[in-house]
């Protein structure tokens, strides 16, 4: 395994990390998730990845029940969370970044994770009726009671994070320092020229979600929705037309013998290709089976196989007008 700052900061990721959404409580249980984390760590994963919306905040318990029983050594690994959407219908609590729901929404992350701190801080979405100057505030005010060490963005504009960084310059208040955005070879739009001043100028990193595009990159939708696929999980409708999508299907029939010459499989291949950019800090892998897990940490072999000419042949089937496969906020 290789490591990464996180940006500018001093900590650093492992190259491919362990993320927790639709998988835990939704298709694995505490057992299940022991027997996973176990097996990335054991592979030099140091990044664990969760999120309060996650299954409604059982992700969080699953994790925290988890690292109990695994006892690794807190400074020998990194746990993040996220907070926007909330667990309650009311005001004040669902997709917010007020000062009063961050506050009390961290105290129940640690809660259900059982933990003292967290490592990175999440703001899963931005929220454009909040002033940004408070949700910084509010951010840094955590860090500042060691409730987080770093807190970052996820799926945010350019404009708005640059925004945040001001003010928390401005005020000598702890800035972000990493986005998480999706990222694959579908989708790229977080890392287009308007996000040049966030990476470059202000060094932000960035732990990218979805590199497999909700599996479309392993090839397994070729013939349709395997039952025991994310696609076919209630709630999760949504995905199926871009599951099956012809020009996504296109596209994945023409990278399959790229990778097969490479001596990848189209998963490997896929989340390999996400480390060629110097920008992403750690790719968040999924899996619901131990044996991914496995699997997917073989991608590191692949890393530096990306030769130019490996690239324009990419960038040759990829084409465009391919449509979104994220979460229809």
């Amino acid at each position: 395994m290789n490591y990464r700052h996180l940006g500018k900061a001093g900590i650093q990721v492992s190259e491919l990390s362990l993320g927790s959404w639709v998988t835990f409580h939704t298709q694995t249980g505490v057992d299940d998730a022991v027997e996973m984390m176990s097996a990335a760590y054991d592979a030099g994963v140091n990044f664990f990845d969760n999120a309060e919306a996650y299954a409604f905040g059982k992700s969080e318990e699953i994790m925290g029940a988890a690292l109990k029983k695994l006892g690794w050594r807190r400074g020998s690994y990194l746990v993040s969370t996220k907070l926007y959407w909330g667990l309650h219908d009311n005001p004040n609590e669902k997709n917010t970044l007020n000062r009063k729901y961050l506050l009390e929404g961290i105290t129940g992350s640690l809660e259900r994770l059982d933990m003292e701190y967290v490592d990175l801080l999440y703001c899963h979405r931005a929220d454009d009726t909040t002033p940004v100057e408070e949700t910084v505030r509010a951010m840094h005010n955590i860090i500042e009671k060691g409730q987080a060490l770093y807190w970052g963005t996820s799926e945010w504009e350019a404009s708005q994070i640059l925004e945040a960084i001001d003010i928390a310059e401005r005020h000598h208040l702890h800035k972000p320092i990493v986005e998480q955005p999706v990222y694959n070879l579908f989708e790229q739009h977080r890392f287009a020229p308007e996000y040049d001043d966030v990476y470059k100028k202000h060094g932000y990193g960035a732990t990218t979600w979805s590199p497999l595009a909700s599996g479309v990159l392993t090839g397994k939708y070729k013939d349709g929705i395997p039952e025991d696929s994310r696609g076919a999980l209630e709630g999760y409708e949504w995905l199926q037309d871009g599951l099956l999508d012809e020009k996504r299907q296109a596209v994945v029939a023409g990278l399959e013998p790229i990778a097969s010459e490479m001596g990848a499989t189209l998963a490997q291949f896929s989340l390999a290709w996400c480390l060629q950019n110097p920008s992403v800090s750690s790719v968040l892998t999924g899996a619901s089976r131990v044996e991914q897990v496995r699997e997917n940490m073989k991608a590191l072999n692949y890393a530096k196989k990306f030769t130019p000419d490996v690239m324009a042949a990419i960038a040759q089937v990829l084409g465009d007008g391919l449509p979104s496969l994220t979460s229809p906020d």
